[in-house]
């Protein structure tokens, strides 16, 4: 009802809030990004005060009435809180209690325990992937960076065959997995199936994080062999704690939302009807918001209680999880009003007029636009959202699987060659210790690796489903 009731604000999407044409357009997008761009990497702009800023941009620029391109701004803007801000939210609550429970320490640890040797970097990419599902792409870095830290210190490992691994697999699920906010926006613009996305981004993810990760990870190791730095080993949370979940629960209440929405997606495609009882009640429990919130609840539970957490002390750790967010929040929602100006002001139906004479492929255009994107902000969500928003038409006659597809290609086109003018190639930098070019050619070429397998694979997917 929420999400209705404020697109009602929106302009009618048959009826563009400019009449330009083709040329004027193309400006107006390119003048509407270049002012996003410059306003993030010269002023150092706060995203959302950048896209914000940059959308009103892109609606003057086109010839479109200022309160019309508000009005288009605040209805993508809220739409877009409306349909994914509750699960950026709960899945802080999920990465909070996972992170101060010491669940997230007693994963690593366990793996770690079994591994050594040549299978420690394999274990690295385990252990990413498998705290990367509920958190941030940020929040992972700093759970993570210690346990890569210590692990090549105390087993005499290369810094970067170790570290590497670990960042492919956050990186991946970042840019390719829901619940993570990029994935979220892309799968709302585009309507996309949530649980069928998920599916074929995991069968995405596997091979591209092998190659990113534990493979590069040999010759990353050789350009740049660095020591692990001292002053970077910080307290882990479970040091605080008199007890911690176990590893088996943890890892249940961590793939809870994954595998009630991969049962969704399942039943939705073997039963196929609408009226089935069986498929009503998958389609509940296996929709985001309840997968989210049921996994939060077990949580509180099998984290937080086998924690020894009081109820005060759960209270305030759900508390100190959504004070972070507020600013991905607002970076996400900026975004959808940003896509909602690029579609109200007719710029999705152009790409659509356009591309019927090009033979590009949709979804290379798609990872394409993203890859532009992405190099000039250095933001992989600004990236995600900015190009969902102009390919979305695209969706329009494509087949459930194709528009998942469409989705994983934005996805791995916003993860395509970090540089300095993203916030993660700097957080890297200075937890390893390295140099600029140090860091260009381990953290931002495995980045770029990342993009283009994963984006071939969804191009080689795309030919046989």
């Amino acid at each position: 009802m929420t999400r209705l009731s404020v697109e009602m604000l929106a302009a009618d999407p048959v009826e563009p809030i400019t009449s330009a044409g083709h040329a004027q357009l193309g400006i107006a997008v390119l003048a509407g990004i270049a002012v996003i761009v410059l306003l993030i990497t010269k002023f150092r702009l706060h995203a959302f005060l950048a896209l914000t800023i940059g959308s009103l941009a892109l609606g003057a620029f086109a010839g479109a009435p200022l309160d019309k391109a508000i009005i288009s701004f605040s209805a993508g803007l809220g739409s877009t809180v409306a349909g994914v801000g509750v699960l950026i939210a709960l899945g802080a609550i999920l990465g909070k209690l996972l992170a101060d429970s010491g669940g997230a320490d007693q994963i690593v640890d366990t793996i770690l325990a079994k591994a050594g040797g040549r299978s420690m970097p394999w274990a690295m990419v385990l252990i990413a992937s498998v705290i990367g599902l509920p958190l941030f792409f940020e929040v992972g870095i700093v759970l993570l960076i210690p346990v890569v830290l210590m692990v090549a210190k105390r087993g005499n490992y290369s810094l970067m065959r170790i570290g590497i691994p670990a960042l492919a697999g956050l990186s991946v699920m970042h840019g390719l997995i829901p619940p993570h906010p990029g994935p979220l926006v892309a799968i709302d613009a585009v309507k996309a199936n949530l649980g069928v996305t998920l599916a074929l981004g995991i069968l995405v993810a596997i091979p591209t994080v092998i190659i990113a990760g534990p493979v590069f990870s040999k010759y990353a190791a050789r350009w740049v062999d660095v020591p692990a730095p001292e002053k970077m080993i910080p307290q882990r949370a479970s040091e605080d704690l008199e007890k911690r979940p176990g590893f088996g629960v943890t890892i249940a209440t961590v793939m809870l939302p994954v595998v009630l929405m991969l049962a969704k997606a399942l039943v939705d495609i073997v039963i196929d009807d609408p009226e089935n009882m069986v498929q009503r009640v998958f389609d509940v429990i296996g929709s985001p918001l309840i997968a989210l919130l049921a996994a939060v609840l077990v949580a509180i539970f099998t984290l937080g209680r086998a924690a020894g957490f009081t109820k005060d002390r759960i209270s305030s750790t759900v508390e100190k999880s959504l004070g972070p967010i507020a600013g991905i929040l607002l970076i996400v929602g900026a975004g959808g009003g940003f896509k909602q100006t690029l579609i109200d002001s007719g710029v999705g139906q152009m790409i659509l007029d356009i591309s019927k004479d090009w033979s590009i492929p949709a979804l290379l255009l798609a990872w394409l636009i993203a890859v532009a994107i992405r190099l000039a902000t250095g933001s992989a969500t600004v990236a995600t959202i900015s190009a969902a928003g102009l390919v979305a038409p695209l969706a329009a006659d494509m087949s459930t699987t194709h528009a998942s597809l469409l989705v994983l290609a934005i996805g791995a086109g916003s993860l395509f060659f970090s540089h300095v003018n993203d916030a993660g190639f700097w957080l890297v930098k200075e937890y390893f210790g390295l140099s600029v070019g140090q860091t260009i050619k381990t953290w931002s070429v495995m980045e770029t690796i990342i993009s283009v397998v994963a984006g071939g694979l969804v191009l080689l997917l795309s030919l046989v489903i």
